[in-house]
C-alpha cells in the first residue's frame, strides 16, 4: 500500500474512493507513570512515553491501511495524523487520508 502526505501522485492516474481512517485510544502503563514521574524531576525525554506514542501511531496507521485494503484502494494520499489526550492517562491517535485506486 502506497501512503503519501501529498495530495497527488505525479505520473499516476487514479480514481478517488473516499476517506479512510484508523484510530486507537492508548493508555499509559502504571509502571511507565512511576518512571516518568522520576524523569520529570530530572528533565529530558521520557522514552517510555515516546515509545508509547510511536506504537499508538503505528497501530492507527495500520488500521487505516486495513480499511483502505477493504475498499480496494491501491494507495492513500493526503494522509494526516492527529493525536489528543482523551483523559489524563489516555491518548487517542487518528490517521486518515483519501483512498485511491490506480487506473
Amino acid at each position: 500500500m502506497f501512503i503519501s502526505t501529498t495530495d497527488i501522485i505525479p505520473g499516476r492516474n487514479y480514481q478517488i474512493i473516499g476517506l479512510v481512517r484508523g484510530n486507537v485510544a492508548y493508555s499509559k502503563h502504571f509502571g511507565r507513570d512511576i518512571m516518568a514521574g522520576f524523569k520529570n524531576l530530572a528533565g529530558g525525554e521520557i522514552k517510555s512515553y515516546t515509545d508509547m506514542v510511536s506504537e499508538a501511531r503505528n497501530i492507527a496507521e495500520e488500521r487505516m491501511v486495513q480499511e483502505a485494503q477493504r475498499v480496494g484502494a491501491d494507495a492513500v494520499i493526503a494522509t494526516r495524523m492527529m493525536n489528543d489526550t482523551v483523559t489524563e492517562a489516555t491518548i487517542e491517535v487518528v490517521v486518515y487520508g483519501t483512498a485511491v485506486k490506480f487506473v
